[in-house]
């Protein structure tokens, strides 16, 4: 004889709990091992409305780390009100985390929370609640997290905010440099926020660029004609290391000859020390050097890009 299966029904939050504030809430704070089952926390006491300045915080929990967590209840649609009270809540009471419980989480608000989770050092919550019974049972309350904090998330926002930094750091680091007037041959460019700028020598395909990372910087004749043009590349490279005694003896800083074989693209460098990461008292000296190492190298090659053979 089979064993009898009940069917999950839903109920309707407002035949559960009348009124947010007294009634769910108030559950809530009775209650609150439930959510911690299902958060993951080990939330050992609530206090109910607590005074933010002139709000009224829901819940204010500790852990038993020692740890405070602000908790807004909504028994409706997400919306952008709450959002802002969750996330002032946090910062009024410098909290380590936020929850933030709703019956109808928004996508919008799904990806505000797990975006704060990214950029902050708190932890923020987004949990659905819903009320669930099987047959005649009582009504039962069914938590489902929606958003919460992760080590990967955190990490993920680290290197969004490293990289964000260094886009920055590299604009101003172009922005400085093409205004010198070592820099005319770049100076009708507009600084991005990449590893390099470059400008095209006079021949398709071959550019003449300034380069920086952190700790270093450089300046170099890049051959790339193209996709599919590997052997055009590496022919041109061969043409032009012909010329290398010459090309080296009109230039002061030495020159490092990269074929790149099996690379698309071929280049001839000069390798300079200083980058965007060295003290910013260091910049004009670094940012001098790469200028007059570009004048040098573009002055080296014209005559000899002049004598190039290429195809069509």
């Amino acid at each position: 004889m089979s064993t009898p299966i009940g069917k999950l029904q839903r109920v309707h939050l407002r035949e559960v709990w009348r009124h947010e504030a007294y009634d769910f809430t108030q559950w809530l704070q009775e209650n609150i091992e439930i959510l911690n089952e299902s958060l993951d926390l080990e939330l050992v006491s609530a206090e109910r409305e607590q005074a933010a300045g002139s709000f009224s915080i829901d819940i204010v929990a500790e852990s038993s780390d020692g740890d405070t967590y602000v908790i807004e209840n909504q028994l409706e649609k997400s919306n952008h009100d709450h959002l802002g009270k969750v996330i002032t809540y946090l910062t009024a009471m410098k909290a380590r985390g936020a929850i933030w419980i709703v019956s109808e989480p928004r996508q919008e608000h799904v990806n505000a929370m797990a975006w704060l989770n990214e950029a902050s050092s708190a932890d923020f919550y987004l949990v659905k609640v819903e009320a669930v019974r099987i047959g005649d049972s009582p009504a039962a309350p069914l938590l489902t997290l929606i958003v919460g904090p992760s080590a990967e998330a955190k990490e993920a926002g680290r290197a969004k905010q490293e990289m964000a930094e260094r886009y920055d750091i590299r604009k101003q680091w172009w922005s400085q440099l093409v205004q010198l007037p070592g820099a005319k041959l770049h100076a009708h460019i507009t600084p991005g926020q990449y590893a390099w700028i470059g400008t095209s020598s006079g021949v398709r395909g071959l550019n003449l660029n300034y380069v920086v990372t952190k700790t270093e910087s450089g300046v170099e004749l890049y051959i790339d004609r193209g996709k599919d043009c590997e052997e055009e590349n590496e022919a041109i490279f061969d043409q032009l290391l012909e010329s290398k005694d010459k090309v080296q003896a009109a230039v002061k800083f030495p020159l490092s000859w990269q074929r790149l074989d099996g690379r698309r693209a071929c280049r001839i460098r000069i390798d300079l020390p200083g980058g965007y990461r060295s003290p910013d008292s260091e910049w004009p000296e670094i940012q001098q050097r790469m200028t007059d190492a570009m004048t040098q190298l573009e002055a080296a090659f014209k005559p000899v890009l002049r004598g190039l053979k290429l195809g069509s």
